[in-house]
C-alpha cells in the first residue's frame, strides 16, 4: 500500500498517475456522501471525503479504518488531502473530521510500504524508496 498526501491542488493525483502509469479509469473517486468502503480500483482518491461521509453519518471511524485496510490490497495507492493545517473549524463535525483524517493517515502510514508528501507538485518520500 502507498499513501500519498498533501494540500489541495498540489498535484497528488497527477503524480500517482504518471509515476505508476495508471489511467483515470483505475481511480476510485471518493464522495463526501458515500459511506461504502472504497475498493476496487488501483488508486483511491480523496479518501478524506469518505471519512467526512462517515463523520456525518456518526459512524465508528476506527472500525471502518480497520475494514478499509483489510479490504484494500498491498497494491492500493491511497491519496488524501492534508487538512491538518490552517484554522481549526468552529463546527464540531468538521473538527471531528479533521481529527479523524489525521488518525486515519497515521494508521494507514503504518501499514504502507511508501508514504509520499506532495508539495507544489514535488514529491518527498517520507517512508520507503522512490
Amino acid at each position: 500500500m502507498i499513501l500519498i498526501f498533501g494540500g489541495v491542488y498540489q498535484g497528488k493525483l497527477e503524480y500517482a498517475l504518471k509515476r505508476f502509469n495508471i489511467s483515470h479509469d483505475n481511480v476510485k473517486y471518493c464522495l463526501d456522501n458515500d459511506t461504502t468502503v472504497p475498493t476496487g480500483k488501483h488508486i483511491i482518491y480523496e479518501i478524506d471525503k469518505w471519512i467526512l461521509a462517515l463523520v456525518r453519518a456518526n459512524m465508528n471511524i476506527a472500525q471502518h479504518t480497520v475494514r478499509f485496510l483489510a479490504q484494500n490490497s498491498n497494491n492500493a495507492i491511497i491519496i488524501c488531502n492534508d487538512i491538518s493545517c490552517g484554522v481549526v473549524p468552529i463546527d464540531p463535525a468538521l473538527r471531528k473530521w479533521r481529527e479523524e483524517v489525521g488518525r486515519f493517515m497515521a494508521s494507514t502510514a503504518q501499514h504502507s510500504n511508501e508514504v509520499i508528501r506532495i508539495f507544489c507538485g514535488i514529491p518527498t518520500i517520507l517512508k520507503g524508496e522512490m
